[in-house]
């Protein structure tokens, strides 16, 4: 105990010590007390507060402040996770100055030529996709060959984007919605003008190698 004494005395007076050094500071100071099995110490931390004249604020987008984009993207011979992950950042906003995570500030984003997407490796014989009918043992599966070559292929990239996303909420249904995937070249969103990127160019490695 005398020791403990001694040295919450000693930290007291380092205290006053550094306080009347630097009194254009506001420090705040803190002592905690621990206990082990050898001995007990003092250890003291220091706080300091940000001046409040200034001080940077965090911005955060409102609704009304938001100007949503029209983006078309033409997905032939695009790897499909690569197009998927850079989709998903465009639908969240994550791409802009102004995110804020619990607003959509995300922009509306076309694709076309869907069916000519492209799968790595032997993902398109091997990668299966599941569903239930509700009824029991009504699971269902099919491969990816197959729905690209059927009547909807656009939705491997739209399952694709989907799970990238964040999971089951009113803003995540909000942000999906400004998704719109199409088989073919045509797309009837010519009166928005989406302004057209070109993925394909990006990064060699958004294409797939012959």
């Amino acid at each position: 105990e005398d020791v403990s004494v001694s040295l919450r005395e000693q930290a007291a007076t380092e205290r006053k010590t550094n306080i009347a050094a630097k009194p254009a500071r506001n420090l705040l100071t803190r002592e905690v007390s621990a206990c082990s099995h050898t001995r007990s110490f003092i250890r003291t931390t220091t706080f300091f507060e940000r001046p409040r004249e200034g001080a940077m604020k965090t911005y955060f987008a409102k609704p009304s402040e938001v100007e949503y984009k029209w983006v078309v993207i033409d997905a032939k011979g695009v790897v499909v996770g690569r197009l998927a992950s850079y989709v998903a950042k465009r639908l969240r906003g994550k791409h802009r100055a102004d995110f804020t995570p619990h607003i959509d500030t995300g922009d509306h984003v076309v694709i076309i030529n869907a069916d000519k997407a492209v799968l790595t490796g032997n993902k398109t014989r091997d990668k299966t996709y599941y569903r239930h009918t509700g009824y029991p043992g009504g699971i269902k599966s099919r491969r990816a060959e197959e729905i690209l070559s059927g009547r909807f292929p656009e939705r491997v990239i739209q399952k694709a984007i989907q799970r990238m996303m964040p999971k089951e909420s009113s803003l995540a249904r909000a942000q999906l919605a400004k998704l719109r995937v199409y088989a073919g070249t045509e797309h009837p969103h010519e009166a928005q003008k989406p302004e057209v990127i070109d993925f394909a160019t990006m990064n060699s490695k958004n294409t797939k190698a012959a």
